[in-house]
């Protein structure tokens, strides 16, 4: 069982959003220390927080990082972009964009701190994925998030044995700047935080943090036009 308390935690995409609540939540539960990372740190405005700058795509500036997180004992990679990158038009930049920041980005800041995370007895890591993790919806952002899950799955099963926790979160819209132009039910930042880091605590393998998020997982075993109405039109 991962204890917060007293804990040392770094999360990256601390600023803003879904990273922002996360760190506030840390310290309502009693972390030690939480590093908040950003590209630019200043933007980091929690009193308590630790600021640190971070590129998740740029190997030395994760090393960097991890060289200063010495005590780290509960990773959160939460840094992500979703660009509305459609696979037939966009630039293919835009579509590896996604790739790059949401699965190599976590990809390259576990493999700098797994080490860490050892040396101070093992850990746990958390990684944010999304309901579109399990629903394509014709982006690379979808896909980006499929390949985290697998990236998750696969690291909770080789991390096990060096005592190293793996959680998913699974979520749909959140009220953050990334979904301002979308005109659907949003969850609250803090309820978000909060249900992850009870599934941190827990041990949970996956937490699903919305009604949304759960109604997609269940459809996964059916038929796929129980997901995909258009293909019954």
């Amino acid at each position: 069982m991962t204890v917060i308390k007293d804990a040392a935690v770094l999360v990256t995409g601390g600023s803003r959003g879904i990273g922002k609540a996360l760190v506030e939540e840390l310290y309502e539960r009693g972390a030690g220390k939480v590093y908040a990372t950003a590209r630019d740190p200043r933007t980091v405005t929690h009193p308590d927080a630790v600021p640190l700058a971070l590129e998740v795509t740029d190997p030395a500036s994760v090393a960097a990082a991890a060289a200063r997180a010495e005590d780290v004992t509960l990773l959160i990679n939460n840094a992500g972009v979703a660009v509305r990158a459609s696979y037939l038009d966009s630039p293919m930049e835009d579509v590896r964009r996604n790739l790059e920041i949401n699965f190599y980005g976590p990809l390259l800041v576990t493999r700098a701190f797994v080490p860490v995370l050892e040396r101070n007895g093992g850990g746990h890591i958390l990684n944010i994925h999304s309901a579109l993790s399990w629903l394509a919806d014709g982006t690379s952002y979808s896909a980006s998030k499929a390949a985290l899950w697998s990236q998750t799955n696969s690291l909770r099963l080789r991390l096990r044995s060096r005592g190293i926790a793996v959680t998913g979160l699974h979520v749909g819209y959140v009220d953050t700047g990334m979904t301002t132009g979308v005109d659907a039910p949003k969850s609250d930042p803090r309820d978000v935080a909060s249900a992850a880091l009870d599934g941190v605590e827990a041990g949970a393998y996956e937490v699903l943090a919305d009604d949304v998020t759960r109604w997609v997982k269940s459809k996964l075993s059916g038929e796929l036009a129980d997901m995909y109405e258009t293909l019954t039109r």
